[in-house]
């Protein structure tokens, strides 16, 4: 996932707001990787590679993968998945490829039946999170080209303009009140509720309304004992209940700080910060991923057992710990 603007935006902090221009090659190689055969979309063609037309003429981005073969670190297991799916094996493989792009491997949001492995569907879905993040990426861009290069601004300030629009009108459900990604192939939104619905709030993609229903339904869904549980399903998959993730804590936190609701950021800000110290009274350890339904639990699911100590684990933890000081 993008998230090499947000990197810089620390640094920007640290370093002042010009220290953003020297990184400015780099910005432009990523975007364009991401933006890569926009120029080639038509009502026939509405996807190619990371980019996709949508019916209103607005375009937005999905993962993908070029290869369309087993993954090279679990070729026995992706082989038996694509031929128990009774679906074409490239395509198949093709999608196991594109969700290990979008770090969420593996969640029930890329499945069709929300359940099952065999019916993985990535690259029909536009995701909210991805989007949100090249929508900082343009606003990145923006930031730097409003002083430098004014026509290339104005170009780009169209772009995350039309991006924010089509993310509220793609992403959002009126009836639901969250946030959910987005079938392109069959113009309907996925039913899956996970925890991507906090990046529209994080970096304030929302009005009013919008934010306080979206907290609401974190509330009463998915905060747990020890923090928030990254969907609502149970599937064996790691990215799914009743695992929360490190850095998803973080987003969901500072997206409901941004936008008023900081009682419930503080709440689970507790929750989740008591899971881990209580974890490391028992072990000794920081953990990659933590069980926040059962907090006398460990975590689990995936292709591999829990990993012990994790950069972003220890990374939030000191942070929460830090603004927990200041408060």
């Amino acid at each position: 996932p993008p998230f090499f603007a947000l990197m810089l935006s620390v640094l920007a902090q640290e370093k002042g707001e010009s220290i953003l221009l020297n990184y400015l090659p780099q910005l432009e190689k990523e975007y364009a990787f991401w933006m890569e055969g926009i120029e080639n979309l038509s009502d026939k063609n509405p996807a190619h590679r990371r980019v996709v037309l949508l019916p209103d003429g607005s375009i937005l981005n999905r993962y993908w993968d070029d290869r369309d073969t087993p993954r090279p670190e679990a070729f026995i297991e992706d082989k038996h998945i694509a031929e128990r799916s009774g679906r074409d094996v490239k395509t198949v493989y093709r999608h196991i490829r594109a969700a290990a792009e979008s770090g969420w491997d593996f969640s029930s949001r890329w499945f069709r039946d929300g359940k099952n492995m065999e019916t993985i569907q990535t690259t029909e879905l536009i995701p909210v999170d991805l989007n949100c993040l090249l929508y900082f990426l343009e606003t990145t861009l923006c930031r730097i080209y409003e002083k430098q290069r004014p026509d290339q601004y104005n170009r780009m300030l169209q772009k995350l303009s039309s991006r924010k629009k089509a993310i509220t009108n793609y992403c959002w459900n009126e009836e639901k009140g969250f946030y959910f990604d987005y079938r392109f192939i069959n113009r309907q939104q996925s039913e899956s509720y996970t925890l991507a619905a906090a990046y529209p709030l994080f970096f304030k993609l929302v009005n009013m309304e919008q934010s306080s229903r979206v907290a609401l339904c974190l509330k009463e869904k998915f905060l747990q004992p020890g923090g928030l549980t990254t969907t609502l399903c149970t599937t064996g998959q790691q990215w799914d209940a009743p695992n929360g993730w490190a850095p998803l804590q973080w987003i969901a936190y500072k997206g409901l700080k941004n936008t008023g609701h900081g009682n419930l950021a503080d709440q689970l800000k507790k929750n989740w910060m008591q899971n881990n110290e209580k974890v490391y009274a028992a072990t000794g350890k920081m953990m990659e991923k933590y069980n926040v339904t059962d907090t006398t639990a460990k975590a689990g699911g995936g292709e591999y057992p829990n990993q012990d100590g994790f950069g972003w684990t220890n990374g939030v933890y000191l942070k929460f710990l830090s603004k927990e000081l200041r408060e």
